[in-house]
């Protein structure tokens, strides 16, 4: 994907929009693994590479800085984040927060029909790990999650949680809740979604908070083990 370079005499929304795209392409990149962790990014070679000016570029980085995904060290460069344990466990801690609040709220607004369809979703989920198919947990997790949330509308919850998903889908590239972790948390969906559904708010709310306690601890343990790579 090329990031069309900035026409002179357009206004800032202009060098929003670009930085936007770099912010998402630079994020994927790293989130998938094609950026190692500990890797120097160069300013200069992003520019370059998508024909734009340092402007932009600078825009993207403070946003990957402000997610953590990078860091900047002085006299030294900007590099891609190692992700440690105090990472997983500040950031699991934040989902927490902002998903046991959501799902209390989402119980009572999501509609039978969108439970019922994420249910459906999760079940052949978990079909599909007993044949070692994991890609549909993952989309299902993803999904489950963010719609969740989603289903608040409540604008600061979701803006939160967004924050925090792409260093969510980078553990998960880096070795984190993988597939000896999967049956476990498709088993906590189902708890979620069927408290959900009998519009439990406290079951659903109790369901959450365990699963995402239980991901911290199955990462940070898979991390201690050397099972992620960083």
């Amino acid at each position: 994907m090329t990031v069309p370079a900035r026409p002179s005499g357009r206004s800032s929304l202009v060098v929003d929009s670009i930085a936007d795209q770099l912010y998402r392409i630079l994020s994927e990149r790293i989130t998938t693994g094609v950026f190692e962790p500990g890797s120097r990014l160069d300013p200069q070679a992003v520019a370059e590479e998508f024909g734009v000016s340092r402007t932009p570029v600078r825009d993207a980085l403070a946003h990957l800085e402000h997610d953590q995904l990078i860091e900047t060290r002085p006299r030294s460069g900007t590099f891609v984040a190692r992700p440690g344990v105090t990472d997983v466990r500040e950031v699991c801690q934040l989902r927490k927060g902002i998903e046991w609040v959501a799902t209390g709220i989402a119980a009572t607004l999501m509609s039978d029909a969108q439970i019922a369809d994420l249910r459906a979703e999760a079940v052949e989920a978990l079909a599909a790990i007993d044949k070692g198919d994991y890609d549909p947990f993952f989309a299902s997790d993803m999904r489950i999650h963010r719609e969740i949330v989603a289903a608040t509308g409540n604008s600061r919850l979701i803006k939160a949680r967004g924050s925090v998903e792409p260093f969510v889908a980078w553990l998960r590239v880096l070795g984190a809740t993988g597939p000896h972790r999967t049956k476990g948390s498709s088993h906590r969906h189902l708890e979620i979604l069927d408290a959900m559904a009998a519009r439990d708010v406290g079951a659903a709310q109790q369901a959450a908070a365990v699963h995402l306690d239980e991901v911290e601890e199955w990462t940070v343990a898979d991390m201690e083990s050397n099972a992620i790579a960083t």
